[in-house]
């Protein structure tokens, strides 16, 4: 398990930073999430390789989210944390949807052993550059190239193109609902309510 993206779902600011750390220092990309909400958004806009969820979380519960998170389509291990140790908490976490249960407190080599685990029987790894085109990305280190040359993003920026690319060739509305992103023919796209002029 090298370099892979990692949501932390985690509303224990001491403990999450705790947890990152660690993750980071064995070179894996860790983003955070302190609350049920901010954890469907992120996994809705960003890939992530595992998910770490903690099963008591603000707004909504890890439970609930795991189950979100599946009906979604979501594919990606989920190891769910908790400091309840009951069988019936335990079989709660499977049956919603997650892959593996560690009890807090735990040992962070535990920790790691088990990620490894679960990425390996995920199947494929994530590839490390994702291309589109003469558009070049690096998941690990986030940097992005056009034509050979460098471009410098913001974290949402990058999040953006990265879900682009992962996306490539796919339709990202639908079900009937009116647009909201439109082409500036020349420019670029805008997220709008409003038709643009010359539109397709």
């Amino acid at each position: 398990m090298k370099g892979v993206r990692i949501l932390l779902v985690e509303d224990e600011t001491r403990v999450a930073r705790f947890i990152a750390k660690g993750l980071r220092e064995h070179s894996h990309a860790v983003d955070i999430a302190a609350d049920g909400e901010s954890a469907l958004y992120q996994a809705a806009i960003n890939h992530y390789d595992l998910v770490i969820l903690d099963v008591m979380l603000p707004l909504k519960n890890g439970l609930a989210v795991c189950r979100e998170l599946r009906a979604a389509g979501f594919r990606s291990p989920i190891l769910m944390l908790t400091a309840r140790e009951t069988i019936d908490d335990r079989v709660a976490g499977l049956d919603a949807g997650a892959d593996d249960y560690l009890v807090k407190p735990f040992d962070f080599k535990e920790l790691l052993a088990r990620l490894r685990a679960l990425s390996r029987r995920s199947g494929v790894p994530r590839p490390e550059v994702m291309q589109a085109a003469d558009l070049v990305l690096n998941t690990a280190s986030h940097a992005v190239a056009r034509s050979g040359r460098p471009l410098s993003l913001t974290a949402k920026e990058y999040a953006l193109l990265e879900f682009l690319v992962l996306h490539q060739g796919r339709i990202l509305e639908a079900g009937g609902a009116s647009r909201l992103i439109h082409t500036r023919r020349g420019e670029g796209y805008i997220l709008t309510a409003t038709e643009e002029p010359g539109d397709e």
